[in-house]
């Protein structure tokens, strides 16, 4: 059973800064790429980062997200800097894996954290 659990989502003024992680446990052989998102239509894109080091950003959070991580040790963060009310969301981690050597990768998502970004 994997399992990815978020935390770091708070409430933030605006031009504040916050870090949120996810940690995936469970049976894992291997992560294809780690994303953030956020609550959207479905789920909106925010950044990713694949295998091979490749991050990608939203148009709207260039310049003041960064997205690193560890996929050795299944952790994902994702530093949110120049907060901004429109900002405000419940922000996804969400992972591309395989469970089992030599299989296609599926998507697993956590629960969410929340971020509030509000004077």
């Amino acid at each position: 059973q994997v399992r990815l659990s978020e935390s770091g989502g708070d409430l933030v003024q605006p031009g504040g800064s916050l870090s949120l992680s996810c940690t995936a446990s469970g049976k894992i052989s291997s992560i294809a790429s780690m994303s953030w998102y956020r609550r959207g239509p479905g789920r909106d894109f925010v950044a990713t980062l694949t295998s091979t080091g490749i991050t990608k950003y939203a148009e709207d959070v260039k310049g003041r997200f960064i997205i690193s991580g560890n996929l050795a040790e299944r952790v994902l963060t994702l530093q949110m800097n120049n907060l901004m009310p429109e900002d405000t969301n419940r922000y996804f981690c969400g992972m591309s894996l395989r469970t089992r050597a030599f299989t296609p990768a599926d998507k697993y998502w956590g629960q969410g954290t929340q971020v509030a970004v509000s004077s």
